[in-house]
């Protein structure tokens, strides 16, 4: 009789625990547990952001990396306009001065010629950038 009490408290603190089940007992077959999606993200700082698929789960994150994108975009577009307006200006200035007699061995000849080459390639870089 002096075991059975000293093991019922056990028994009862084991059935209060939870721990102590059918699925416990020995001879059956234990499964293991796998940890949740939740349980395997580690903890985020207050601002930052989890790198990865979780951002296209959040709609709020994808809404500002496809506006941050499109302000990108648009940038990358205006300096293609502008550098391209600079491109036919320089042209321009470049077949003026030949229309003129001016030589490509002329300073201002050479300089325009290397900003136009310049420019042309720039503007290439930033066409193929939106492809």
């Amino acid at each position: 009789m002096r075991s059975f009490d000293a093991i019922l408290p056990a028994a009862i603190l084991l059935l209060g625990m939870g721990s102590f089940s059918a699925a416990n007992a020995p001879g059956a077959q234990q499964t293991p547990q796998l940890p949740t999606a939740q349980q395997q993200r580690p903890p985020v700082l207050p601002g930052s952001t989890r790198s990865g698929t979780e951002d296209e789960d959040n709609p709020m994150a994808r809404q500002l990396a496809e506006q941050q994108a499109k302000r990108r975009n648009n940038q990358r577009q205006k300096e293609i306009v502008d550098d391209t307006a600079r491109l036919l200006q320089l042209a321009q200035q470049l077949k003026d001065d030949v229309d003129k007699g001016k030589t490509p061995g002329d300073s201002s000849f050479t300089k325009k010629a290397g900003e136009i080459e310049r420019l042309a390639k720039s503007v290439k870089e930033k066409m193929r950038e939106g492809q």
